[in-house]
């Protein structure tokens, strides 16, 4: 792995949440300072403090923004810019990704029964967040001829919800909520974004692909995990290291000819 020369900054969206700190942790390690975008301050302020505290040499800022609006993120570059900070790297991490509560009705995750406000409000961030994010520092990086975009995808960006899993017995008949289609939409749509800027930036040296991950173990019920092992060859769920490798890999000048392409880090889920 390459490390990076000085004053390389990083930017993460979404940065307070499950695997958040994982990639600034990641960026870190190789060299960048790192941005932190997120809504919630505590935990941004808690990152900082935690990650500064293992890594005392590293530059890091944080920021309330929401990425869904192009104003305020063009207000952030504004504010980067005052501050003489050049973006290198942008990890578009931030999502949505609704919970499926048992004691809602049925109804309310069946497409049959879903609601297009709900249905926007649940995929802005993903697909308008993201765009927002390349928008403008995509063409921050153009400028400068170098840049390196990542889009943050997961296995249901390429698969479809095997809903099954959900309950005990893998019944259908049995289940109360459905996984919201808003997920998939979403991390399908990251797909089409990151094409999109690899052809469009291509010629300006700003590179974009996709990290695509696999379900992390989290609490989740143990029948759920039972029922995830069964459909990943590698027999397991991903902890929150298991992707680090990779996004360093991405992020890094490793990669100098890849761009427009898709990096699946999921088990082997995605294989069947």
């Amino acid at each position: 792995m390459r490390y990076l020369k000085k004053n390389n900054y990083a930017i993460v969206t979404g940065a307070a949440g499950l695997l958040g700190p994982s990639h600034v942790e990641a960026l870190v390690s190789i060299g960048y300072n790192v941005v932190l975008i997120d809504l919630d301050y505590k935990k941004l302020a808690n990152l900082q403090k935690r990650i500064k505290k293992k890594f005392k040499k590293i530059k890091i800022l944080f920021f309330c923004c929401d990425i869904t609006s192009e104003k305020e993120i063009k207000n952030l570059k504004i504010k980067l810019r005052k501050n003489n900070i050049k973006v290198d790297c942008l990890v578009n991490n931030a999502d949505l990704n609704p919970k499926m509560i048992a004691n809602k009705k049925n109804s309310e995750s069946r497409i049959e029964s879903y609601s297009l406000s709900r249905l926007k409000s649940e995929i802005s961030v993903g697909i308008l967040g993201t765009f927002n994010c390349c928008k403008v520092f995509g063409e921050e990086m153009s400028k400068s001829n170098n840049g390196k975009i990542i889009n943050i995808s997961s296995d249901l960006g390429i698969i479809a919800p095997d809903h099954r899993i959900y309950d005990k017995n893998e019944n259908l008949k049995n289940l109360k909520t459905f996984k919201p289609i808003s997920y998939t939409i979403s991390k399908h749509a990251i797909h089409g974004i990151t094409k999109y800027i690899s052809t469009y930036w291509g010629h300006k040296n700003v590179r974009c692909n996709t990290l695509v991950l696999g379900s992390v173990l989290n609490n989740q019920p143990k029948y759920l995990v039972t029922n995830i092992k069964k459909r990943v060859p590698l027999m397991r769920l991903a902890n929150k290291k298991d992707y680090i490798k990779s996004l360093q890999f991405l992020a890094s000048d490793d990669n100098s000819y890849m761009t427009g392409q898709t990096l699946i880090v999921d088990g082997g889920r995605t294989v069947w």
